[in-house]
């Protein structure tokens, strides 16, 4: 039983709550102590203790009983993120809902920031820089958190498209829970669940507003993070790209879209097939073949901006289903890293590149012809073997 909240907020923050004792009281505390004076009612937490089976069922009944504006959801059986996310949402009553993850906390005066620009913008979507902060304390901007500079006012992804390459996670983007029942937008179960969530929110969004600050602070390294688990589930990822590129092309059926998001997708394919916290090295061989499979699916028929250097080369791998001379190249860089860290200071080793080449470096537009006409050739590219 929930208790329904006697007013409407202005913003729903959605906790799910699963294995996290040691990091939940720092994250309730952190929205929490966050709220302006005289904002109370501007703001409700829900938190979906996902049948947690440790101490944070407990926790929870306790935090609310001593906090207004706390709501707590048990479910009888674990449903894993997405779909625990799915039930505090069917009761949140806030106009804007906000997903944030229970290992996760918010820095100091993120929600009275975040309350500003939801007023001011009225936005879809609005879209939050964050840090990651490792085990030891060490805080690291991400990535792609300079995609999000220089972006005033309001916007869409037509006119700012680099904004589909910010990380796609549900926790960097508040939504309007009106827009986000126009586009019948839920959780999957399964891994990877933020996949068919968030790009389909930037590619629907009417308006979009960027807030240039760290709004979030993502915990890096936690035992039980899925990032960090050896598992077969990270082949959930192929489910949930394709829940993702079936959208869009029953939604927005445009081809240059869907070339931006074969080529993030064949990027995210690598990054977990060469990540050694992520599959167990049985599993790995595997995986690249399905990534392979879903490269000859969905390339785009008049291409895509393939990446320049490694990256590319690696693209152009898995189009041809090249598991020997990918994994090759795998062992190779690996060897090379090991040589630029165990050398002295500013020597540096000779004609190594990194293995984490940046994508955003150039493109060229890979085609079907570059990968051996993929489209006239499947059966060659059966069972991984070269055309």
């Amino acid at each position: 039983m929930v208790n329904e909240p006697t007013h409407a907020p202005l913003l729903s923050i959605v906790v799910p709550v699963y294995g996290v004792e040691a990091y939940l009281y720092q994250c309730l505390e952190s929205i929490r102590a966050g709220i302006p004076a005289g904002e109370s009612d501007a703001v409700e937490v829900v938190a979906v203790d996902d049948a947690s089976p440790d101490g944070c069922g407990d926790m929870l009944r306790s935090y609310a009983a001593d906090h207004d504006g706390v709501r707590v959801v048990h479910l009888s059986s674990n449903v894993g993120l997405g779909l625990a996310r799915n039930a505090g949402l069917d009761v949140a009553a806030g106009r804007y809902v906000w997903f944030v993850d229970s290992d996760d906390w918010l820095p100091p005066g993120t929600i009275a920031a975040v309350l500003d620009r939801l007023r001011h913008h009225q936005p879809d979507v609005l879209m939050l820089d964050h840090l990651r902060v490792h085990e030891d304390g060490r805080r690291e901007i991400d990535a792609s958190s300079h995609l999000l500079r220089g972006i005033p006012g309001v916007t869409r992804l037509d006119d700012q498209p680099r904004l589909l390459r910010v990380q796609h996670t549900a926790w960097n983007k508040v939504v309007r829970r009106d827009f986000l029942d126009q586009l019948e937008l839920r959780f999957f179960p399964g891994w990877y669940e933020d996949i068919p969530f968030s790009h389909p929110l930037l590619i629907g969004a009417e308006k979009i507003s960027v807030l240039d600050r760290i709004c979030y602070l993502y915990r890096q390294g936690r035992q039980g993070a899925i990032t960090s688990t050896r598992s077969g589930r990270h082949f959930d990822a192929f489910d949930q790209y394709e829940r993702l590129l079936d959208w869009v092309a029953r939604r927005h059926p445009d081809e240059g879209l869907q070339a931006e998001l074969f080529q993030l997708m064949i990027n995210h394919y690598l990054v977990v097939v060469g990540n050694d916290d992520r599959l167990h090295p049985h599993l790995r061989r595997d995986f690249f073949h399905r990534a392979a499979e879903h490269y000859r699916r969905y390339l785009p028929t008049g291409g895509y901006p393939l990446p320049s250097g490694v990256t590319g080369l690696k693209h152009r791998l898995v189009g041809r289903g090249d598991w020997l001379a990918y994994s090759a190249l795998r062992q190779a860089h690996r060897v090379a890293g090991r040589l630029r860290r165990s050398a002295p200071a500013g020597a540096g080793a000779a004609g190594a590149v990194s293995a984490d080449d940046d994508p955003g470096r150039g493109a060229d537009v890979a085609t079907t012809r570059d990968v051996g006409t993929v489209t006239d050739r499947r059966d060659a590219f059966a069972g991984g073997r070269l055309p």
